[in-house]
């Protein structure tokens, strides 16, 4: 029998005298199987400045009477209660704070997350729940903006004399090869109603041919689709109305959201999406505005937005600061007779030694007023305020405000009004914990 060398040898002796080491090595394994009995409530499981405190105190401050009247559960009648308004409004608040915008992952946190936890306090939420919250209460999201502006105005905190306003692109919830032709809308509408027919038939012809639930599944999705391009043939429509003759034919609508447009994205390219514009009070970065469109371009949402601000408040900013991607002369002399002077950089000359503060001979008096004030060093400090709508985009972004996850202009500002919502319960306990600070 061959003998093993000594080096192999004294390998063979280390790796023994390794094991039996290790044998007499005592460690702690764990032990998954071991029952623990921890006395604890959901009240102890948050400090007392969480900020699920702070969103659940301001949410009950609210008033919420809307919310409650349409709940037709009562006491002494049959019927499963509703879940408390105060709860969703909150869950939904505090999820926009830490950029959670999906419904089933808000439902996942309500169970493992003990922010959300103590939100829910022991009530079960489902996802389909929250997702309706979220889109089915547009007016009332708004009037709630609102109010929390109001309650700031009269505690002396907001005088929303000077407004920022600002826009952003947000990418909509549908691809760029969902935006099709007139003709090819036209097959698809065709094509639909053909397959929504011959289901019924199907189900007229043998009715145990699938189960209920398949059968009302498969009923919804074709009246689904058929409806999104039946609403896409009616947007293409403003679409034609905006391009020349020779345009008409390559206009496009998409059957995923008809009401986005493909837009011109911050990076340079062009996606689909909506024209979030947000307001905001200058001085405490308060949001007291918010508009959804599906406009490429800004000249044309001031107006409507002091109109929105002087309906919600009964009065109108004395000064708006925006950018020069708001600059139209015909707006900013229409805005400016209204009594709002307008703070914007003019527009860059071609003639580069042209003073671009210089009135022009075409100009009116308020285009002049406006030229003649964005060269004074007052005008040029004023306007530097306007970084106040800078910092809200950028904080609206880092709350997920990237890529919606609803399709509708009126879904999409229910989620543009929860984040107003969201960053104004912020400002309003900033502004109140400053304000007895300074007491």
């Amino acid at each position: 029998m061959k003998k093993s060398s000594p080096a192999r040898q004294d390998c063979h002796n280390a790796l023994r005298g390794v094991m039996e080491m290790s044998e007499t090595r005592r460690v702690l394994r764990p032990n998954r199987a071991q029952l623990e009995l921890r006395p604890t409530d959901l009240e102890s499981l948050l400090p007392e400045d969480h900020r699920a405190r702070v969103v659940w105190d301001w949410v009950t401050g609210l008033d919420l009477s809307a919310f409650y009247d349409e709940i037709g559960s009562v006491e002494g009648q049959a019927g499963r209660p509703a879940i408390d308004p105060a709860i969703l409004l909150s869950l939904w608040t505090y999820a926009t704070l830490e950029a959670v915008g999906s419904a089933r992952a808000l439902e996942r946190l309500c169970e493992a997350h003990d922010a959300y936890r103590w939100i829910c306090g022991g009530v079960s939420v489902s996802y389909r729940t929250l997702a309706l919250f979220r889109v089915e209460h547009e007016e009332r999201l708004s009037a709630l903006l609102t109010e929390s502006v109001v309650q700031l105005i009269d505690a002396g905190l907001v005088e929303m004399k000077r407004v920022t306003q600002d826009g952003m692109r947000v990418r909509a919830s549908a691809g760029a090869a969902s935006f099709r032709r007139r003709k090819r809308l036209r097959e698809l509408r065709s094509e639909v109603a053909k397959e929504l027919a011959a289901l019924r038939r199907e189900l007229d012809a043998d009715p145990a041919a699938s189960t209920r639930r398949e059968r009302a599944a498969r009923e919804w999705a074709a009246k689904d689709r058929l409806r999104r391009v039946r609403e896409a043939l009616k947007q293409l429509e403003q679409v034609e109305a905006k391009k020349t003759a020779a345009e008409k034919e390559e206009a496009r609508a998409s059957t995923t959201d008809p009401e986005a447009r493909v837009m011109k994205m911050a990076d340079g390219g062009f996606r689909p999406a909506y024209n979030a514009q947000l307001a905001s009070d200058s001085e405490t970065g308060v949001i007291v505005g918010v508009a959804v469109t599906n406009a490429g371009r800004d000249p044309g949402e001031l107006a409507p937005m002091r109109q929105q601000l002087e309906r919600c408040y009964g009065r109108a900013p004395a000064e708006m600061l925006v950018d020069g991607g708001y600059v139209a002369l015909h707006v900013i002399e229409a805005i400016e007779a209204e009594g709002c002077r307008i703070y914007a950089p003019p527009m860059r000359p071609r003639d580069p030694g042209r003073d671009p503060f210089r009135p022009l001979p075409n100009d009116t008096p308020a285009v002049v007023r406006w030229r003649r004030r964005m060269g004074t060093a007052g005008g040029k400090k004023k306007y530097r305020k306007r970084c106040e709508g800078e910092c809200l985009n950028a904080q609206a972004r880092n709350r997920g405000l990237w890529q919606l996850l609803v399709r509708g202009a009126h879904r999409v500002r229910c989620v543009l009004l929860l984040h107003g919502l969201a960053h104004n319960a912020m400002r309003t306990h900033a502004l109140r914990r400053a304000v007895a600070e300074a007491a």
